[in-house]
């Protein structure tokens, strides 16, 4: 299975920015989607970005117009670049890499934490 590394979450005050990476532990052949999940106390995990094979991309309401997710494609990896953060942000955020059409690997998960 593949394996994936995130990093670049941590403390940040309401407004401010933060960016999650995450990469894979080896070359994917085919992948289809990366995307990012996020997962609160008392909550379920929530899509909050997805990138397509064809860079199409989709985000959770919530966080449309604040964050945007990338990839690299030479890296194997996405990014979750997090503008205007809100305390409602504060979460586990999880890095998701579906591939060969039915493979799914998930991240340790980082958090992240809006706060003043």
């Amino acid at each position: 299975q593949v394996q994936l590394v995130e990093s670049g979450g941590g403390l940040a005050q309401p407004g401010g920015s933060l960016r999650l990476s995450c990469a894979a532990s080896r070359s994917v052949l085919s992948i289809n989607a990366m995307g990012w999940h996020r997962q609160a106390p008392g909550n379920e995990r929530e899509l909050v970005a997805e990138i397509i094979s064809g860079g199409r991309t989709k985000y959770a309401d919530s966080v449309t117009g604040r964050f945007t997710i990338s990839r690299d494609n030479a890296k194997n990896a996405v990014y979750l670049q997090m503008n205007s953060l809100k305390p409602e942000d504060t979460a586990v955020y999880y890095c998701k890499i579906r591939y060969n059409t039915y493979d799914t690997s998930w991240g340790q998960g980082t958090q992240v934490t809006v706060s003043s």
